[in-house]
Protein backbone atom coordinates (compact mmCIF):
# COMPACT_ATOMS: atom_id res chain seq x y z
CA UNK A 1 0.00 0.00 0.00
CA UNK A 2 1.15 3.15 -1.20
CA UNK A 3 -0.72 5.69 1.16
CA UNK A 4 1.26 6.20 4.17
CA UNK A 5 -1.04 8.45 6.80
CA UNK A 6 -5.24 7.50 6.88
CA UNK A 7 -5.51 11.47 5.83
CA UNK A 8 -4.50 10.54 2.49
CA UNK A 9 -6.95 8.42 1.69
CA UNK A 10 -9.74 9.29 -0.37
CA UNK A 11 -12.48 7.25 1.40
CA UNK A 12 -11.05 9.07 4.67
CA UNK A 13 -11.31 12.57 3.11
CA UNK A 14 -15.42 11.79 1.66
CA UNK A 15 -15.74 10.74 5.39
CA UNK A 16 -14.44 13.84 6.62
CA UNK A 17 -16.50 15.95 4.11
CA UNK A 18 -19.59 14.45 4.94
CA UNK A 19 -19.12 14.98 8.78
CA UNK A 20 -18.85 18.44 8.33
CA UNK A 21 -22.00 18.62 6.32
CA UNK A 22 -23.61 16.47 9.65
CA UNK A 23 -22.48 19.02 11.64
CA UNK A 24 -23.26 22.11 9.65
CA UNK A 25 -26.62 21.12 9.21
CA UNK A 26 -27.19 19.75 12.63
CA UNK A 27 -26.39 23.59 13.70
CA UNK A 28 -29.77 24.80 12.23
CA UNK A 29 -32.35 25.79 15.07
CA UNK A 30 -35.12 23.06 14.88
CA UNK A 31 -32.81 20.25 14.07
CA UNK A 32 -30.59 21.84 17.04
CA UNK A 33 -33.08 21.22 19.37
CA UNK A 34 -33.74 17.62 18.44
CA UNK A 35 -30.98 16.72 21.24
CA UNK A 36 -30.74 12.89 20.39
CA UNK A 37 -31.37 12.93 17.10
CA UNK A 38 -28.80 15.28 16.86
CA UNK A 39 -26.11 13.17 18.97
CA UNK A 40 -26.84 9.99 17.05
CA UNK A 41 -26.46 11.76 13.67
CA UNK A 42 -23.30 13.43 14.55
CA UNK A 43 -21.68 10.16 16.14
CA UNK A 44 -22.82 8.31 12.78
CA UNK A 45 -20.30 10.31 11.14
CA UNK A 46 -17.81 10.62 13.43
CA UNK A 47 -17.77 7.12 13.61
CA UNK A 48 -17.40 6.64 9.92
CA UNK A 49 -13.85 8.77 9.56
CA UNK A 50 -12.68 7.68 12.66
CA UNK A 51 -13.27 3.40 12.10
CA UNK A 52 -11.54 4.38 8.71
CA UNK A 53 -8.78 5.98 10.59
CA UNK A 54 -8.22 3.69 13.59
CA UNK A 55 -8.40 0.32 11.27
CA UNK A 56 -5.69 2.13 9.26
CA UNK A 57 -3.40 2.26 12.41
CA UNK A 58 -4.05 -1.12 13.47
CA UNK A 59 -1.73 -4.03 12.51
CA UNK A 60 -2.34 -6.11 9.25
CA UNK A 61 -5.28 -6.56 6.57
CA UNK A 62 -7.75 -8.08 8.89
CA UNK A 63 -7.71 -5.55 11.82
CA UNK A 64 -8.05 -3.16 8.89
CA UNK A 65 -10.96 -4.97 7.25
CA UNK A 66 -12.83 -5.14 10.56
CA UNK A 67 -12.76 -1.80 11.35
CA UNK A 68 -14.04 -1.45 7.88
CA UNK A 69 -16.86 -2.78 8.25
CA UNK A 70 -17.56 -1.32 11.73
CA UNK A 71 -17.58 1.95 9.56
CA UNK A 72 -19.61 0.66 6.46
CA UNK A 73 -22.16 -0.17 9.41
CA UNK A 74 -22.07 3.48 10.37
CA UNK A 75 -22.93 4.59 6.90
CA UNK A 76 -25.99 2.89 6.88
CA UNK A 77 -27.10 4.06 10.43
CA UNK A 78 -25.97 7.46 9.26
CA UNK A 79 -28.00 7.06 6.22
CA UNK A 80 -31.11 6.09 8.47
CA UNK A 81 -30.85 8.97 10.96
CA UNK A 82 -31.18 11.47 7.60
CA UNK A 83 -34.37 9.85 6.55
CA UNK A 84 -35.55 11.08 10.03
CA UNK A 85 -34.33 14.19 9.87
CA UNK A 86 -35.81 14.91 6.39
CA UNK A 87 -39.48 13.47 7.68
CA UNK A 88 -39.52 15.66 10.32
CA UNK A 89 -39.11 18.77 8.48
CA UNK A 90 -35.06 19.24 9.59
CA UNK A 91 -33.00 19.02 6.64
CA UNK A 92 -34.51 19.83 2.92
CA UNK A 93 -34.91 17.09 0.54
CA UNK A 94 -31.45 18.65 -1.52
CA UNK A 95 -29.39 18.35 1.79
CA UNK A 96 -31.02 14.97 2.36
CA UNK A 97 -29.93 13.79 -1.32
CA UNK A 98 -26.48 15.40 -0.80
CA UNK A 99 -25.38 13.48 2.25
CA UNK A 100 -27.18 10.63 1.65
CA UNK A 101 -25.52 10.37 -1.40
CA UNK A 102 -21.69 10.86 0.06
CA UNK A 103 -23.31 7.98 2.57
CA UNK A 104 -24.15 5.74 0.13
CA UNK A 105 -20.99 6.28 -2.34
CA UNK A 106 -18.88 5.93 0.91
CA UNK A 107 -20.74 2.36 1.73
CA UNK A 108 -19.77 1.35 -1.72
CA UNK A 109 -15.68 3.05 -1.54
CA UNK A 110 -15.61 0.91 1.73
CA UNK A 111 -16.96 -2.22 0.00
CA UNK A 112 -14.59 -1.85 -2.54
CA UNK A 113 -11.92 -1.22 -0.05
CA UNK A 114 -12.36 -4.21 1.76
CA UNK A 115 -12.55 -6.54 -1.01
CA UNK A 116 -9.30 -5.28 -2.45
CA UNK A 117 -7.93 -5.74 1.12
CA UNK A 118 -9.11 -9.42 1.07
CA UNK A 119 -7.55 -10.28 -2.24
CA UNK A 120 -4.47 -8.39 -1.44
CA UNK A 121 -1.74 -10.16 -1.15
CA UNK A 122 0.48 -7.64 0.43
CA UNK A 123 0.22 -7.32 4.29
CA UNK A 124 0.64 -4.45 5.92
CA UNK A 125 2.95 -4.08 8.77
CA UNK A 126 3.76 -1.33 11.40
CA UNK A 127 7.00 -0.17 9.32
CA UNK A 128 4.85 0.66 6.18
CA UNK A 129 3.04 3.28 8.67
Amino acid sequence: MSVRYFEDLEVWKLARELTNDVYEATRHERFSKDFVLVDQVRRGAVSIMSNISEGFEREGNQEFIRFLSISKGSCGELRCQLYVARDQGYISHTQFDEMEGKARKLSVMISHFIKYLKESRHQRTQSEK
